[in-house]
């Protein structure tokens, strides 16, 4: 195989692995399954109202990620709290009178219609939780004046084997796994939710649909989702990264993994959001760290430092190859051959 028809391979299997593992690809295949079900005659069975549930909750959540991402974080938050808005406007107008729009228009396109009014209630949702998350965040604690201001995590010098580490707070959590787990909580709360509205028919008819939403977001929605984050921050234990000139090392609570930078295979460094982590694989170990989702001490953020620039030429020069992402916030390392195939979503 020549250098360009192996950069040409390079080149498909990323644009796959990125299709892959698009939540806008996902939700585009999911909706497009559910009308089909709905055409087919299959109105509001389990199958098709679960890919009405989990396509749009795909839409929501590749929403939220793009604004959180979004530099400078003002326009993202100003972009979020637009959309959040609008969308909740639209929902509750769809939900008040979208029986009286869709009554005109044909046996199709009413089904079409009706699929895309259910869809777009879990995207919305996921989207307020997102704005919700972000409110909460600029509420300052009673002592907020007291307290100085959060600061990254920091590189410090290894006393022990030379080189720099970095010490922080993290969950031990695959991407895979956090993104099951939400799925599974979509899918649950939508049916759990579903089930609710028809049981309570004669309730909800008396208050109105629109409270009737509203309401079942804050008695249901919001407690799992915090209850959800109380249960992962459980698993919270204390970490350290150390990078020195032939290995990195990784600690975990009591459990300390070297691995020789030519024995690595995947290497992932997230910079900022609740996302930012660490994935290493390689030398026998396959570690995933998640800071971001952590609650740091001694008022540090729930972030890691950039990479060094020492750290990343050394990188290169074992043979890995380099993809940045986010803007230079999330530098993935990959070794060449079949094991890239394996690489974890970002």
């Amino acid at each position: 195989m020549t250098e360009d028809t192996a950069a040409d391979a390079r080149v498909r299997a990323t644009v796959t692995r990125k299709l892959v593992r698009n939540p806008l690809v996902w939700g585009a295949v999911l909706l497009l399954g559910a009308v089909g079900c709905t055409l087919a005659g299959d109105d509001l069975s389990f199958f098709p109202y679960l890919l009405m549930l989990v396509g749009g909750w795909c839409f929501g959540f590749a929403f939220v990620n793009a604004a959180l991402a979004m530099v400078p974080a003002r326009n993202g938050a100003m972009l979020h709290a637009g959309v959040a808005l609008v969308l909740g406007a639209l929902v509750a107008a769809v939900v008040e009178f979208g029986a009286e729009l869709r009554e005109p228009l044909p046996e199709a396109v009413r089904r079409v219609a009706l699929v895309l009014q259910l869809a777009v209630v879990p995207a919305v949702g996921w989207i307020w939780f997102g704005l919700l998350s972000r409110v909460l965040a600029l509420i300052p604690p009673r002592d907020a004046k007291k307290r100085p201001r959060l600061a990254t995590p920091y590189w410090e010098r290894d006393e022990c084997g030379g080189g720099t580490l970095v010490r922080f707070v993290a969950i031990p959590l695959r991407m895979r796994s956090l993104a099951q787990a939400i799925v599974a909580i979509v899918v649950v709360g939508g049916l759990l939710g579903g089930g609710l509205l028809i049981a309570l028919d004669d309730i909800v008819m008396r208050m109105g649909p629109r409270i009737a939403v509203v309401l079942l977001g804050l008695v249901l929605g919001l407690p799992v989702y915090l209850l959800f984050m109380a249960m992962l921050r459980r698993r919270a234990v204390q970490c350290s990264v150390a990078f020195t000139d032939d290995e990195v090392r990784v600690s975990v609570d009591d459990t300390t993994h070297r691995i020789p930078f030519p024995a690595i295979e995947f290497l992932r460094w997230r910079c900022r959001s609740d996302y930012a982590r660490i994935e290493v694989r390689g030398g026998g170990a396959d570690l995933s760290l998640f800071a971001g989702l952590a609650t740091q001490p001694g008022g540090l953020s729930a972030e890691l430092p950039a990479l060094p620039e020492r750290v990343h030429r050394r990188l290169e020069r074992t043979g890995l190859i380099v993809e940045t992402a986010r803007r230079g916030e999330v530098i993935t390392f990959r070794r060449p051959g079949p094991s890239a195939s394996h690489a974890r979503g970002q």
